[in-house]
């Protein structure tokens, strides 16, 4: 830190400044101004330095400095040396300085996006964000820590004080996060309750592949259940019809958002004493019953792809309230190990060279000793920071897709002769991942037609994913069980679409949908 003239060097009054940048004082100088401080809060770009602050030197009253005020200053200005700030103090201050350009970055790139009707897209979903996840990206990058850090634990604890749960496990994908928690009920820990190859899993068609993906991998069954219409989720009367001797677990999404009939599933696992694994990728911040979904099961898990509830690029998590469920979700998340030290610390358990295992000599290191086939699906600490700021508007963008949501069928409830229109589940409150439309039997138009339409006029329109699972490629020749019929499946396969509810979705986007939807039927009714 320096004193500096304010005006010329034949003033007598003088200017407390700290040098950010400076090469050797023969060419202007970057620094940044400061005050004496009086009365008032330190402000978010604001930092304080006092006499605890230095490394050597004094002063005599504690400085303010605005990252905002920076300045170049020729190196005659300088009057003299105050003191050298400690690094502590340093990295905040570089930090803040860091804030403050990462905020105006931001405001200069992402926050000025017009919609213009016909020539900008309306996505069915995207990233809703503000300077707050790019800061935190940056914090994260600073620390150059990479892997799971102070971010993950944090991330991790928002999450788990959300949904009032125990444990949550951090991954790199929803896809991951479904593979995890199914491999955890593959383990030999679980005794008699282990899942093993040839045991039935009751799920249904009408999906994303990754919830199904993993019970194949394991060599089990997947029992498909049809789905009911309006809701897409599981049909409860063939679902019961579907157990036998062979079940062991319910493995099936919040289908968009719409929970699931959670009591008649619960029922049905306690009645059968069946594992339940909740995909809750689509439904983060829906609820059944006033609680949240994904705290019902044995397992449950979360996806923060950019399409989701909220993202961190790529990731997800698995939740819990079983502490042995949360061991065996880690140890197969952390390449299959044993121990579950954190990384960069060691000997947690106090044991580390003390015990014996499998046929490993006596005292092997037990953070080299792996009980499970498993594999490394851990979460970045960046992605962590950007989930950690994302998190704090998860409320928000859940009341936003619910407001979109009625937008939407207020638009299509008019059309109703063609539509049929989704219909939350009894108990729940749908934090809607989109709007889902199935065309009726005597509808005059294909849904090919109007998707071509829509997308014509550059509205985003999806599928319900795979359609029928079982018709896709990857799964024709995979055993599997079917105990009555797909009919609704089928039927959602040729005509099903939907629009997005996503939280980036502005006011004249629904009125440029609604126009769009007025024009193609009333091209229709021609």
């Amino acid at each position: 830190m320096y004193d500096v003239y304010r005006n010329d060097i034949n003033t007598s009054v003088s200017h407390p400044v700290v040098i950010l940048r400076h090469a050797d004082f023969k060419s202007d100088v970057l620094v940044l101004a400061g005050v004496y401080k009086g009365e008032g809060p330190i402000e978010k770009y604001e930092f304080e330095i006092g006499i605890a602050d230095l490394e050597d030197g004094a002063l005599s009253r504690q400085l303010v400095f605005q990252v905002s005020k920076q300045m170049l200053v020729a190196p005659d200005l300088l009057k003299q040396r105050i003191g050298r700030i400690n690094r502590k103090k340093i990295e905040e201050m570089l930090r803040k300085v860091l804030h403050f350009h990462t905020e105006g970055f931001y405001r200069e790139k992402f926050s000025k996006q017009e919609f213009i009707p016909g020539k900008s897209r309306v996505n069915y979903a995207g990233r809703v964000f503000d300077e707050n996840e790019l800061i935190s990206a940056v914090d994260a990058s600073l620390d150059f820590w990479l892997t799971e850090g102070r971010f993950s634990e944090l991330f991790a604890e928002k999450i788990a004080e959300f949904l009032n749960v125990e444990n949550v496990l951090l991954t790199n994908s929803g896809s991951s996060a479904n593979l995890l928690a199914f491999s955890a009920l593959t383990s030999e820990k679980l005794g008699d309750k282990r899942l093993k190859p040839g045991d039935e899993v009751i799920s249904v068609a009408a999906g994303f592949p990754a919830t199904v993906t993993p019970i194949f991998q394991y060599g089990l069954i997947p029992v498909f259940v049809d789905v009911d219409i309006p809701t897409y989720n599981i049909d409860t009367e063939m679902m019961k019809m579907a157990i036998t001797p062979k079940t062991r677990c319910i493995f099936i999404a919040h289908t968009l958002g719409n929970p699931f009939n959670i009591d008649a599933v619960m029922e049905l696992a306690k009645t059968y004493d069946l594992w339940v694994i909740e995909d809750n990728c689509d439904a983060f911040g829906s609820k059944y019953s006033g609680k949240y979904t994904g705290t019902f099961g044995h397992l449950s898990t979360i996806s923060f792809y950019p399409a989701h509830h909220i993202t961190t690029g790529e990731g997800g998590a698995i939740i819990t309230n079983d502490p042995l469920l949360a061991q065996l979700v880690r140890a197969f998340r952390d390449w299959g190990r044993d121990c579950y030290c954190s990384g960069g610390e060691n000997n947690t358990c106090g044991k580390r060279f003390t015990q014996t295992f499998g046929n490993l000599p006596q005292g092997y290191d037990h953070k080299y000793v792996y009980s499970e086939i498993g594999y490394n699906l851990k979460m970045t600490d960046i992605q962590a920071a950007i989930g950690a700021a994302q998190i704090d508007k998860l409320s928000s963008f859940c009341d936003n897709r619910r407001l979109n949501f009625k937008r939407l069928y207020q638009i299509f409830n008019k059309y109703q002769e063609y539509f049929i229109l989704p219909e939350a589940t009894p108990k729940s409150d749908p934090a809607w991942f989109s709007f889902i439309v199935t065309l009726k039997p005597d509808c005059p138009f294909t849904r090919d037609e109007i998707i071509k339409h829509f997308n014509e006029h550059l509205i985003e329109t999806r599928y319900l994913f795979a359609g029928n699972l079982i018709k896709q490629p990857g799964f024709m020749n995979k055993a599997y069980r079917i105990p009555k019929t797909l009919s609704n499946t089928d039927y959602i396969m040729n005509h099903t679409f939907f629009l997005g509810t996503y939280p980036g979705l502005k006011d004249e986007m629904f009125s440029y949908i609604e126009e769009t939807l007025t024009i193609f039927i009333t091209q229709v009714k021609r």
